[in-house]
């Protein structure tokens, strides 16, 4: 059984003097014994701060840094208790903080994982004591230094002051603060009113090195002796290898060796190894990789069970959607009864394309592995299931296992999986050499988790005043869970028993129905979020529409008073009603939902509670002859209290961006021979500047409430809004995403 660290709980600090006379401070594994803990070897314990004597204060980030600004956000965090000056930090990435407690794993970092915008409240709940602990034992260094007592002292900037003007720095104290043990009690935090640093806008800690080109990423890390492996994979998902010769692949210089690798065992969940067979030519460079690999002679056998595309999904779906379902969600009412001595009734569906991560970095893994020792270098959003991926494949120890997290060029939810670190982890036990394995492009498109398949069939009824009676949801999708879960349990990715309307409406129904597929599946930016809202806002709009309402008023008495209802699971346990329709008020405000509307101009809203963030979207937009042009997408949100407003603001353009482009063309398709037929981006386009908004404007919500993340949030309601404006402009209601075939269908 695996012991996870919860540091909310458990307040220990470790801390140590370094060689140089340095402060670190962290949050240690066990109680407090620095030499017990710690021995010589610093390095090893993977400190969250480090005062050095010169006044440079080193901020450790343990969260995988994918582009959504974390390092930046918790370095703010931590530096603000700490009263640093944020002018000496530097930010420094950690390892996966893991040491061994009866065998098994015990998580010393805390929270490190970078899905479901989970990093910013696991940082907001545990690392103001490390920094404010390291505040105090830096003020009764200064006092005990000066006579006095703590009371006398302030901070600031990196400096103690006294009460008669003496100042000395953070750097000048390191030393004799490392010698003193934490207080008893906890330090008072900092008041919302002391704050200098939350609140106010800083840049990405790495940007510099980043359009500089200096910043590394995963990708770019290296090894001496190193053998580079490419690997070409069976095309057909769960089909095996019938036949390869690898005569001429290794007769080229610099081929080293030439691996199969099995396919993946059926016991085990997809993501923890290989996702399919495949053959692997190891050379001493990537050119040389990739030209093993097109020497080799390789056929491929297709299992009977092979995967299936969307459109045979969808007969598929329509066949489920007929019966009963496999989960009833929720059920509030008599939905059924209502909607059959209703006045006023709807009905649409909606049909939601599989798609790809799209990382701009395709996976990659560096290892090195011996009998005492593993060492894993890829990026990647879970370290700890990485670290079990490595575990189960070497027998290691877990404080013989070393994960670094180096930033990746994307994540979107990929990179949670480890299937590619399995790969170079077996090729690495095989050759007895560390492997640095690289995959191509069209690799990461023809070999990724892809976001589930789904079919939603929308029902509602309304009273002759034009009020909702009743409310039914039905989806039909491809579970991400099918794998890793008891087929009971598939429904628990793919709804969200308290998601809207529900607690609105008081006849309601959800239900979900299971597709199977062959096709590997995983998490995506937004989970579920990112589909269902596409549902539920179109829906309601088109509601709206046959009841002649506007669409911003009818949203509105849908929401009724503010009031705070129940939450299940993540972003709970409430959901604050006020918070969201104001977000939506000040979207509809920013677009000019109420002013007069150029002519041939449509505007659309939608808004979406994901994750415990209040966010929604408007959108303006108008075709010029088969061109659409969006001119303006308002992304209005409430995220709590903001550590970073300049780096959420940045995470919700990109969100909106993000889902304009992957709402408009994309879609993943097998060709007839049952492989898939997107190999880049040249057949799986992004949005192109020409097609991207002509304006995107945010607006951050003040708050005083605990801070959420921001990445996922600003996702799911902006496709939806772009498909109401486009009606509003057109007449055309979209009912598919991808957006663009539809909407050149029916114009």
């Amino acid at each position: 059984m695996t012991s996870a660290h919860d540091a909310s709980r458990r307040r220990f600090l470790q801390v140590l003097g370094g060689a140089g006379g340095a402060l670190i401070v962290g949050l240690p594994a066990f109680a407090w014994n620095p030499d017990e803990l710690l021995g010589q070897n610093p390095v090893r314990l993977n400190p969250y701060v480090r005062i050095e004597p010169d006044g440079t204060t080193v901020i450790g980030s343990r969260d995988p840094e994918v582009g959504q600004g974390i390092r930046t956000a918790e370095a703010r965090i931590l530096a603000e208790a700490l009263d640093a000056d944020w002018d000496k930090v530097i930010v420094e990435p950690l390892d996966l903080g893991v040491t061994t407690v009866g065998g098994e794993p015990h998580w010393t970092l805390g929270h490190q994982m970078a899905a479901g915008s989970t990093s910013i409240p696991a940082a907001w709940n545990d690392l103001p004591a490390v920094g404010a602990a390291a505040r105090e034992l830096l003020v009764r260094a200064a006092a005990e230094r000066w006579k006095t007592t703590s009371a006398n002292l302030r901070t600031s900037r990196g400096v103690v002051i006294a009460a008669d003007g003496r100042r000395l720095g953070y750097g000048g104290l390191a030393q004799a603060a490392s010698k003193l043990k934490p207080a008893a009690t906890r330090p008072r935090p900092k008041l919302p009113s002391e704050y200098v640093l939350i609140g106010q806008d800083a840049g990405d800690v790495d940007a510099r090195d980043i359009v500089t080109g200096t910043q590394h990423f995963a990708i770019d890390e290296w090894l001496g002796d190193v053998l580079v492996a490419v690997i070409t994979r069976c095309p057909y998902p769960g089909g095996r290898l019938a036949r390869f010769d690898y005569a001429a692949a290794s007769k080229l210089k610099g081929v080293e060796k030439v691996l199969t690798i099995p396919p993946p065992d059926p016991s085990r969940p997809p993501g923890t190894q290989p996702l399919t067979a495949g053959v692997a030519v190891l050379a001493t460079d990537t050119w040389t990789a990739l030209q093993g690999i097109a020497a080799l002679e390789v056929e491929w056998q297709m299992e009977p069970h092979a995967a299936e595309g969307d459109a045979a999904l969808a007969e598929a779906a329509a066949h489920a959607l007929a019966g009963e379902p496999t989960t009833v969600v929720r059920t509030d009412g008599d939905f059924t009864a209502t909607f059959e001595h209703a006045p006023r009734k709807f009905k649409a569906e909606y049909r939601i394309a599989t798609v790809a991560h799209a990382d701009l970095e395709p996976p990659s893994a560096l290892v090195k592995i011996d009998h005492q020792h593993a060492l894993v270098i890829a990026p990647v959003q879970n370290p700890r299931a990485t670290f079990e991926t490595v575990r189960r494949l070497t027998g290691l120890a877990p404080d013989k296992i070393e994960v670094r997290l180096p930033r990746a060029g994307g994540g979107f939810g990929r990179f949670l999986e480890s299937d590619y670190v399995a790969e170079a982890v077996m090729l690495a036990k095989a050759v007895g050499k560390p492997i640095k394995l690289m995959w191509t492009r069209k690799d990461a498109f023809t070999h990724d988790l892809y976001r589930p398949f789904s079919v939603h069939a929308m029902q509602a009824c309304a009273d002759r005043h034009g009020a909702l009676t009743g409310w039914s949801h039905r989806i039909a999708s491809t579970s991400r869970l099918q794998e890793h879960e008891p087929r009971a349990r598939w429904w628990l990715s793919e709804m969200h028993p308290d998601d809207l309307p529900a607690g609105l409406i008081d006849n309601l129904q959800y239900a979900w129905y299971a597709l199977d597929s062959a096709l590997p599946r995983g998490s995506y930016r937004a989970s579920s979020h990112a589909v269902n809202a596409f549902a539920t806002e179109c829906f309601i709009d088109e509601v709206a529409h046959a009841l002649k309402r506007d669409s911003l008023e009818f949203r509105l008495a849908l929401l009724g008073e503010s009031r705070q209802l129940p939450y299940r699971g993540h972003g709970g346990p409430v959901l604050d009603i006020g918070r969201l329709a104001w977000v939506l008020r000040l979207a509809a405000d920013a677009i000019g939902w109420n002013q007069p509307h150029p002519h041939g101009h449509g505007f659309g809203l939608a808004c979406h509670f994901t994750f415990g963030g209040y966010v929604a979207h408007a959108m303006e937009v108008s075709m010029e002859g088969r061109r659409l042009v969006i001119h303006k997408a308002v992304c209005a949100a409430d995220l709590g209290r903001v550590v970073n407003p300049l780096g959420a603001r940045a995470a919700l353009m990109g969100a909106t961006l993000d889902g304009l482009s992957t709402a408009l063309r994309q879609r993943i398709s097998l060709d007839k021979q049952g492989r898939i037929a997107q190999h880049g981006f040249e057949d799986y386009p992004l949005a192109t500047m020409a097609q991207a908004p002509h304006a995107v404007e945010v607006i951050l919500v003040p708050s005083e409430e605990s801070p959420t993340g921001a990445f996922a949030m600003g996702f799911p309601s902006a496709a939806p809004a772009l498909a109401n404006a486009i009606f509003a402009g057109t007449t055309v209601r979209i009912h598919q995403m991808p957006i663009w075939p539809e909407l050149m269908r029916l114009l």
